[in-house]
């Protein structure tokens, strides 16, 4: 699921009752055991590492604070020479942790279940290194992209280099696949997509050789990018509720895959409500070429029993010979408690 670990599962609040969550992400022990708590509690088909998208903010010379409230750039990139001064870091230096965490779950996890590493995609995270921290509509990113557009695209390249080799390093880890989180790709209309963060997202992904490791590209309200994000190189589309699946499939089926879509607040329903979204979003794609998933970051009120159900239901759908109608109703039925690890 998008956003497996956080504050929905109780072993999660546990742990950060006594650690920051930086030291948590840079702490390989610790992050490896938070990336294993969905999958030792709901049973998900891989396990994503413990981290966070501004981490390679940090490596590239721009101080961080993290926590429950959001991530701050304490010294926001607003000039030219502000920009010149990134740095394109070592990730063997500077970010080991987040490989060596990987290598642990790889470890840990066996051939069996993938690890998938991420990051965010070039313009996803120069809204936070030029805006400071999240805002609506990113102004402050958006009035250097318009006003010095030069300068932001140095941005955007910089930061495409030092994403590749930072993607780079988690693959070599031992992530079997890595996800690209482009969140605020939807802030920007198609023109200033094209022009700007289509070009930085190509040099990422060819960076990586797609086709030996599988790139997820994963964007919310972005449905007019559609015909944009499809060149990014991407393998994998990963959408939000608001996208049609089988119009997707039926336009760009024979180009990428596609991740998604459930709406993370349909998790707080019932667990009927959840079954039948999964069997809609199944039915939309035929089960071929789809990876379920929610379609942004489940909600820290999910209750963990809905979780569960919104998992099983995914793989009871897929179950050879399995009827997805009893399926459907025996997971309807569970009983209301918390699943023991």
């Amino acid at each position: 699921m998008m956003r497996q670990a956080g504050r929905y599962l109780p072993e999660y609040r546990a742990l950060r009752e006594k650690h920051s969550f930086l030291e948590v992400a840079k702490t390989p022990d610790l992050a490896a055991e938070v990336s294993l708590q969905p999958y030792r509690r709901l049973g998900v088909d891989a396990v994503i590492v413990f981290s966070d998208i501004l981490i390679p903010a940090e490596a590239m010379s721009a101080p961080i604070e993290l926590g429950d409230a959001g991530p701050v750039i304490t010294a926001p990139v607003r000039t030219s020479a502000q920009v010149e001064a990134l740095s394109v870091f070592d990730p063997d230096r500077e970010t080991r942790f987040v490989a060596d965490a990987i290598r642990l779950l790889a470890k840990s996890l066996g051939p069996g279940v993938p690890v998938l590493g991420f990051a965010a995609a070039p313009w996803t995270l120069a809204c936070y290194l030029v805006q400071g921290a999240s805002r609506e509509g990113f102004p402050a990113a958006k009035a250097l992209l318009w006003n010095e557009p030069g300068t932001f695209r140095k941005l955007l390249e910089k930061i495409a280099r030092a994403t590749a080799l930072y993607l780079k390093a988690q693959i070599a880890a031992g992530a079997a696949a890595v996800q690209l989180f482009d969140t605020w790709a939807g802030e920007l209309d198609a023109p200033a997509y094209w022009e700007f963060e289509l070009p930085a997202t190509q040099l990422l992904i060819e960076e990586l050789s797609p086709g030996k490791t599988p790139v997820i590209l994963f964007s919310k309200a972005s449905n007019h990018l559609l015909s944009s994000l499809v060149r990014t190189g991407a393998n994998v589309l990963s959408v939000d509720w608001r996208m049609d699946l089988a119009g997707l499939q039926r336009t760009f089926g024979d180009r990428v895959a596609i991740q998604g879509n459930i709406d993370p607040s349909v998790l707080l329903s019932s667990r009927q409500a959840i079954v039948n979204s999964v069997h809609e979003a199944l039915r939309q794609t035929r089960g071929r070429g789809h990876i379920l998933n929610l379609g942004h970051g489940i909600l820290p009120d999910t209750p963990v029993e809905n979780a569960l159900a919104f998992i099983r239901a995914g793989q009871a759908a897929r179950m050879e010979n399995g009827s997805a109608e009893s399926d459907a109703v025996e997971i309807a039925n569970m009983p209301e408690r918390t699943p023991f690890v």
